[in-house]
């Protein structure tokens, strides 16, 4: 069954701290026979623990090309029927942190994003996904940009569900897709990227 409800019905809830990335988390799932394959995700773009530079913003003043990474699951939960993939960064100075993007309705056959999939105009996000909303307020990848001086945290994290895909509205946010994703949450995995420019 689907979890469909009007954008209405949340408006309210928004502004509540719905979901809190955890970093270098990796969640298990049982898996065939009682063994439990771990779920992990990986950027090769990110490998050494730091953001590309190809990664950053080049808006504002970015020193980057607002060039998504790739981004890579193994393990996912046998009973998953799609993904949702964010970046997140919790050090922005907002007060609530910074949402660079989101993914939803990554379709279960796929087990990666390939590098630059977040660019406005391309084909390279798997059948069926879609990008919502990040703080940027349009949809698509926003890149790093934190201020000088500063490292920053990006927190990676797929998300496994069980159903094929959630009825977002245009208007979705990431507090909105974490409300709606909560009850079909079957398995999380996240690793997190260090930035400063």
């Amino acid at each position: 069954m689907l979890f469909t409800t009007s954008f209405s019905t949340f408006r309210a809830l928004l502004a509540l701290p719905l979901l809190a990335p955890l970093a270098a988390c990796t969640v298990v799932a049982p898996g065939p026979g009682g063994a439990t394959p771990p779920f992990t995700v990986h950027s090769p773009d990110m490998a050494d623990g730091r953001v590309a530079r190809a990664q950053f913003a080049s808006a504002m003043g970015g020193p980057g090309d607002n060039l998504s990474p790739q981004i890579e699951w193994q393990g996912a939960p046998a009973n998953a029927q799609s993904f949702i993939v964010t970046m997140y960064d919790p050090d922005a100075p907002t007060g609530s942190g910074w949402w660079h993007w989101a993914v939803a309705n990554i379709p279960a056959t796929a087990s990666a994003l390939p590098r630059g999939a977040g660019l406005a105009g391309t084909s390279a996000l798997p059948p069926g996904a879609v990008e919502i909303n990040t703080d940027m307020g349009v949809p698509g990848y926003g890149g790093p940009l934190p201020p000088p001086g500063e490292t920053h945290r990006y927190v990676v994290t797929v998300t496994a569900l069980d159903v094929p895909r959630l009825d977002l509205p245009p208007t979705a946010t990431p507090a909105l897709l974490a409300f709606m994703a909560g009850a079909h949450t079957v398995g999380k995995a996240s690793f997190t990227a260090m930035g400063a420019r």
